[in-house]
């Protein structure tokens, strides 16, 4: 009998490219997992690449996002874990639902449909986003004060401004204003069965001074499982948005390593893990 690499999905949220999980990856690996970070649709390799093309992001939904991913799940010889931050977040929680996956690590994930909480902070963090109704359709990037109170606002300025400098690109704005309507729109692609019990462990983690995805908005998310398969929570102590990218992503991720541990979720015996083709 062999054993084989457990694959890991990375799914990035909006506004940073799928670079920005590198040192996760290189973490995984070493602790026996098979990781990948594909981007969302219309993501170019490279940062720069998807900086100069951001009509290449744009009018891309939630469910077409999921879709996008559940499709790359499937590429394996085995169901792989997910590990989302933000929207991947709400992401990783739809692919868990949809059974492509065999478990589920939300950090920070966009409130899906059935949080009642909007904290001013929320709102000032996408404003710039929602304010204008033909932002909808295109793609969409923040500038270097807006990634500062968005993702930055736990961290020294310059740090903040080596992560704008690095791994900021523009994104499709459809999910923001998704989430904006998900209370009034009964099919939005938010909406997530949180009492299924068919289905395997889900993790959600809450940055206690997130601007953008406040921790109320998450821990209301955790609630909204209750009844249903294994669910955990976690909150990170003075962490902001930026806590998967920052100087203290380890911290996060060794949480991770630890918990999917927990869960017996490592290795998995057989032939070797393959994918029907290369992202």
């Amino acid at each position: 009998m062999t054993t084989a690499a457990t694959p890991v999905i990375f799914i990035h949220g909006l506004w940073v490219h799928g670079s920005a999980w590198a040192d996760w990856m290189a973490r995984f690996e070493v602790a026996g997992y098979l990781p990948v970070a594909p981007g969302w649709p219309g993501d170019a390799e490279t940062v720069g690449a998807t900086r100069a093309h951001p009509e290449a992001v744009a009018n891309v939904s939630v469910q077409q996002a999921t879709d996008h991913f559940a499709r790359i799940a499937r590429e394996f010889s085995v169901p792989p874990i997910v590990v989302g931050h933000s929207f991947g977040g709400l992401i990783a929680q739809k692919l868990l639902e949809a059974g492509v996956v065999s478990a589920a690590v939300a950090i920070d994930p966009s409130g899906i449909k059935g949080v009642k909480a909007l904290p001013i902070a929320q709102i000032r963090a996408v404003f710039p986003i929602i304010s204008k109704k033909s932002n909808r359709t295109k793609g969409i990037a923040l500038t270097r004060r807006q990634f500062r109170f968005a993702f930055g606002n736990k961290i020294a300025r310059q740090e903040a401004d080596s992560l704008f400098d690095k791994w900021s690109v523009p994104s499709t704005a459809l999910p923001v204003f998704e989430t904006a309507s998900q209370k009034k729109d009964a099919n939005s692609g938010t909406k997530i069965n949180t009492a299924k019990q068919d289905r395997g462990p889900l993790l959600i983690t809450g940055g206690q001074f997130d601007h953008t995805v406040p921790e109320v908005v998450t821990r209301q998310s955790y609630e909204l499982y209750t009844g249903s398969a294994k669910t955990d929570y976690h909150r990170f102590d003075n962490r902001g948005h930026s806590l998967t990218m920052d100087h203290g992503w380890t911290e996060v991720a060794d949480y991770v390593l630890g918990w999917l541990g927990r869960q017996s979720l490592g290795t998995v015996t057989g032939g070797a893990t393959t994918r029907a083709e290369k992202i």
